[in-house]
């Protein structure tokens, strides 16, 4: 008889390797947010290399449990080595000799007559620094004297190293050491903490790959090294693998940003930007609005004249003349069976952009906040009100329009003028001057006031604002073709700044100034917002750097709730 085959049950994991890490029911890592992180804080799209990409991941230690050596076995091997170290050796004796040599070696040096009181009051309060200010003194460095402190000097590092080891770590035993067997005893154990603390890093955030393996392989078993080493080099691939699937292309030997992972870091902002809002109970959909407007909602009413039959409620109609005239064909239909939609409007709103590159924004890392903030808000109009039209422009002593795409690269200017007072007027109309000739940190809010307004001046819509964002006073002001640039800040460029933002209220464009705050600001940086917000009907908010990005998406919500109720 022919054997049976045995049948079984075979399980299939769709979309799932069971090599790959982590497992699928964990959340994916985020992997762009801490490459966006570094682009937005130094302003350039150099690659990023796979050590900077490691540690800007964060992933659960619990997903790779079981798949290499333990770290807690590894960190106990290891406290027990340093353990053992300090129950075998005393530091008392080492440290009483380094110190006898140290006085011995000083009182060997014959100082010229004119260096004693300077060398002999370095040597009393032990001073490295004085010791070595008096070498560079001489003349000769290949003087007796020269000579005879490069040896002190070095009696006096060993000394300071000794009293080091003595301090940091607590020794238990009685076996003396040696000023050199000191010494190792001290890179060791400095070598053991070292690790101790990348275990312990490695355990809380899974990254295998800030472990030194060659300096853990002293004190590991071999087997234990090659599992770890395979576990490092699976996690590698991974994070190659999740970063291709987030948007970062290997280029080389780092990863180039793309507009996949731009878009992506802009969908994680507005998460955080919406929960925040959310746990505030406000709401970022606005109501529907009635009237004659392109968009059909479910609810109906009855026909008026003046009503667009484009919109009518076909079936409703239809049934409401059979429910007045009976069954029957044909179907006569009055004005007053007539169904129409409600509709409600989907207005267009411009806005303009002043981004703050001034100077003064590279304190606290004010302008990471601002381009974290443009980001946000263009990736708002792109998701949610593509009709919509954003610009950005960039302020400093000149203003520039800048595409979305060029927010990121955006750095403070560079403060070229250390003079407390500045007074210059300079013709742009010579053609001698150049803008690169000029310094460029200066704060120039009415040149960027008139250019936004002349950008709006043609959108098709009534509906045109200004997000000014800035940290105070300006600095820099046209008057025709001539550039001022006064520091402190002058009446002249305030009165400026201000017949712009009036010109900008005549064409109905609404000015919202988010004033972040500084060590330098002053009571006149808050009058004058309030003055330009009063003149254009605008409003001022305060706001915390780090928060900047979620109030402005904010009112950027709220202004259009207005626009449409």
């Amino acid at each position: 008889m022919t054997s049976r085959k045995i049948g079984g049950i075979i399980h299939t994991y769709q979309r799932y390797d069971p090599k790959e890490l982590p497992s699928p029911l964990k959340p994916v890592p985020d992997v762009v947010s801490g490459a966006f992180a570094h682009m937005l804080f130094y302003g350039d799209m150099r690659e990023l290399t796979d050590e900077e990409l490691a540690r800007a991941v964060r992933i659960d230690p619990s997903q790779i449990a079981g798949l290499g050596p333990s770290l807690e076995a590894l960190k106990a091997l290891l406290f027990e080595r340093k353990q053992r170290i300090l129950e075998t050796y005393e530091a008392h004796t080492v440290q009483l000799e380094a110190a006898r040599q140290y006085r011995s070696r000083g009182s060997q040096v014959s100082p010229p007559k004119r260096y004693r009181p300077a060398y002999y009051a370095a040597l009393r309060e032990e001073q490295l620094y004085d010791l070595e200010r008096l070498w560079y003194r001489q003349a000769d460095q290949h003087s007796p004297f020269a000579r005879q402190l490069v040896a002190l000097i070095d009696r006096l590092s060993d000394k300071y190293q000794v009293d080091e080891l003595a301090a940091k770590y607590a020794f238990t035993g009685r076996q003396a050491m040696s000023i050199p067997k000191a010494l190792e005893v001290k890179q060791e154990l400095e070598a053991i903490d070292r690790l101790l603390k990348q275990l312990e890093e490695a355990a809380e955030t899974a990254q295998i790959g800030v472990i030194d393996l060659d300096a853990l392989s002293e004190y590991a078993q071999p087997g234990d090294m090659e599992k770890l080493g395979d576990l490092a080099r699976q996690m590698e691939q991974y994070l190659r693998d999740l970063a291709e699937r987030q948007g970062l292309e290997r280029a080389g030997d780092g990863y180039r940003l793309t507009p996949k992972a731009y878009r992506l870091f802009q969908g994680r902002l507005l998460e955080r930007i919406f929960s925040n809002l959310q746990a505030s109970r406000t709401g970022r959909h606005t109501g529907p609005v009635t009237g004659e407007g392109a968009v059909e909602i479910q609810q109906t009413k009855p026909y008026e004249f003046g009503d667009s039959l484009a919109t009518m409620d076909i079936p409703g109609s239809l049934v409401n003349a059979m429910v007045r005239s009976g069954a029957g064909l044909p179907i006569r239909m009055k004005p007053d069976d007539i169904e129409v939609h409600r509709t409600r409007n989907t207005p267009k709103c411009a806005t303009a952009v002043l981004l703050d590159m001034s100077g003064s924004m590279r304190y606290d890392g004010l302008y990471v906040n601002v381009k974290r903030m443009g980001l946000a808000l263009d990736g708002l109009i792109r998701r949610e009100y593509p009709g919509d039209w954003l610009q950005f422009i960039e302020m400093f002593t000149f203003a520039k329009p800048r595409r979305p795409g060029e927010v990121v690269s955006l750095l403070p200017k560079p403060v070229t003028l250390s003079d407390p007072v500045v007074r210059w007027r300079i013709d742009m109309s010579d053609e001698r001057v150049s803008e690169r000739n000029l310094p460029p940190h200066f704060t120039n809010i009415q040149h960027a006031l008139r250019l936004a307004r002349q950008m709006l001046a043609v959108q098709d819509t009534p509906n045109r604002q200004i997000i000014l964002i800035t940290d105070g006073l300006p600095t820099a002001h046209f008057e025709e073709e001539q550039l001022f640039l006064l520091y402190p800040p002058d009446p002249r460029t305030e009165e400026a700044t201000m017949r712009e933002g009036h010109l900008c209220r005549r064409e109905g464009i609404t000015i919202n100034i988010f004033l972040l705050p500084t060590w330098s600001q002053s009571r006149e940086d808050i009058q004058f917002a309030y003055r330009l917000s009063e003149a254009t009907a605008g409003r001022v908010f305060f706001t915390a750097g780090k928060d900047l990005d979620r109030y402005v998406v904010w009112d950027y919500l709220n202004r259009r709730r207005e626009i449409v109720a």
